[in-house]
């Protein structure tokens, strides 16, 4: 099995594609990508080109097209369009670097996806799974708090240690995507159930922010089964799941007045457009409020 620090080397058997094929995702490391990105784009990859054995510069838009439909056959759209965003991304390079001569994937390869919105909790359905944690853990109240009031991702929620956050002025400093840095804010009741939560343990301010039951720093999955857990609990009729929580903050801050550019700050959007489809949520959530009274 491969060393952590090796994510970014492939396992492929042709010597030339391989060496090609490190070089980009070593250019991926180096610009900062997110070590999943890195690794899910080598999985696609290596698996692409099991399929497709040509060389490199031997390659045609033809025999690509023939491989990348058997590849992602009977595949969502959602997927088959990240299978091809890693395989355009990877071509590119090769285009950049003389790897190959002429631009191979077409535009009109991209599939169309249906713009969805993303989920979030109705005032009812947050209200009653406040209600639930109060019920929880101290613990799991600490970290749903967290989440709705911070609109962190799980896995930024689990790399916090205790060092991290200032519970006076109830911020965090969070790594996002790329490894950037950001300052992040959270609700006094937050802080309050923070302050106990931490007071329970005998810990160092290195340590961890939230443990997992066997005293270990709490992972993404297990801070997925908790949300999980307690949106159940709670009754929901959807399934409830860090994101969901995400969504739930931003779509909460926006109803309340809060700029989308102090949003995307929060979130960690490098991009404005990422933050602005909470806008479309309100407007859409305002048409069905009118056609509910007006018919």
């Amino acid at each position: 099995m491969k060393e952590s620090n090796d994510y970014w080397k492939s396992n492929l058997e042709d010597e030339a594609t391989k060496a090609i094929m490190d070089e980009y995702l070593l250019s991926l490391k180096l610009e900062n990508k997110a070590e999943r990105t890195i690794r899910n784009y080598r999985w696609f990859l290596e698996r692409f080109f099991s399929i497709c054995t040509l060389p490199l510069n031997q390659l045609t838009t033809n025999e690509v097209r023939k491989c990348f439909l058997h590849f992602t056959n009977g595949k969502k759209e959602k997927t088959v369009d990240a299978y091809l965003t890693a395989l355009s991304s990877f071509l590119q390079f090769c285009l950049a670097e003389e790897y190959i001569e002429n631009v191979i994937i077409k535009k009109r390869w991209r599939p169309k996806i249906p713009k969805s919105l993303p989920k979030y909790l109705s005032e009812n359905e947050f209200a009653r799974v406040k209600i639930t944690t109060e019920n929880s853990a101290l613990r799991d109240r600490a970290l749903m708090l967290f989440l709705f009031s911070s609109g962190c991702r799980s896995s930024e929620v689990s790399n916090l240690s205790i060092k991290d956050v200032n519970l006076e002025k109830r911020t965090a400093e969070v790594t996002g995507k790329g490894k950037k840095i950001r300052k992040v804010h959270f609700s006094e009741e937050c802080a309050l159930v923070l302050k106990d939560y931490i007071h329970t343990r005998i810990c160092k301010e290195s340590d961890p922010l939230f443990l997992s039951n066997s005293d270990q720093r709490i992972g993404p999955k297990s801070i997925y089964y908790i949300t999980r857990k307690i949106g159940k609990k709670a009754g929901l009729n959807q399934s409830l799941h860090p994101h969901c929580c995400r969504h739930t903050f931003a779509t909460n801050m926006l109803a309340r007045g809060a700029t989308i550019e102090f949003i995307a700050d929060e979130l960690g959007h490098s991009n404005l457009n990422t933050t602005r489809i909470y806008a479309r949520i309100l407007t859409e959530d305002m048409i069905t409020s009118y056609q509910n009274i007006m018919g």
